[in-house]
């Protein structure tokens, strides 16, 4: 309990101070201003992660490039995956996330303000529309896209079947994907639960990227199937050339 009450007080004043630097920063167009739309959720998800008292590790991330779009797929178990790849992650990223995240005050209106996609689950025409506009970012920002494949938390910790809209988009933008494991954020907090373990630490394992030269939209299955593998191997041993 202390650790969700610790959360709380650093989470509101938190993300007040940087929901306004994310609107006045948008309306600017001084680079010193635009700046902060790619500092201010690297900070912010520090403080989260410091206010918890947890630890995040990245293993093997020398495979995600600062100066060229990939699209990162992950597993998700836990909210606080969202801080972690968020706080780490090297150089430049947009996510694409859940439409019902631009509807929490203040967050949600400051998230889209710094450039991240929502996407409607439930409306496939909304959906495709957000990966169109992924599809663009990637084209003219080159970020790493991140896409948490499962499309919602696992309940158990089990790793659940991908949806296809990341490896549509690989195969659209000719973007590689990166499969990676996020391990020990459910320790922390398990969906479902408002209970905040402290002193944990939580590994970001990155696998080897996929290649998607020479695919066709007939190949998205399997390449679905290939992240699918390549993840749930990280779950388990790791990286070959793990650095941690």
């Amino acid at each position: 309990m202390i650790g969700l009450i610790r959360v709380i007080l650093v989470a509101i004043p938190s993300t007040i101070y940087y929901a306004f630097r994310i609107a006045w920063a948008s309306r600017s167009r001084r680079p010193e201003q635009r700046r902060m739309l790619e500092d201010a959720p690297r900070k912010w998800s520090r403080l989260m992660l410091r206010a918890a008292g947890v630890r995040v590790v990245l293993e093997n991330e020398g495979v995600i490039d600062p100066d060229r779009p990939q699209i990162l797929v992950a597993n998700h178990v836990s909210w606080f995956d969202v801080p972690a790849v968020a706080g780490h992650l090297p150089g430049k990223y947009r996510f694409v996330a859940k439409q019902e995240l631009t509807k929490v005050p203040l967050f949600g209106p400051a998230w889209q303000a710094a450039g991240h996609i929502a996407i409607d689950r439930y409306d496939r025409t909304k959906a495709i529309d957000s990966l169109a506009e992924a599809r663009r970012k990637l084209e003219e920002d080159r970020p790493t896209v991140v896409m948490f494949a499962e499309g919602t938390r696992s309940p158990t910790g089990e790793l659940r079947p991908f949806k296809k809209g990341a490896f549509i988009l690989g195969i659209q933008t000719g973007v590689e994907v990166v499969p990676a494991a996020i391990l020990g954020s459910r320790e922390v907090m398990s969906k479902g639960s408002w209970w905040i373990h402290t002193g944990r630490t939580i590994r970001i394992r990155f696998g080897t990227p996929i290649p998607v030269d020479g695919l066709a939209m007939k190949d998205r299955d399997s390449l679905t199937e290939r992240a699918h593998r390549a993840v749930a191997a990280l779950l388990v041993d790791g990286p070959p050339d793990s650095t941690a």
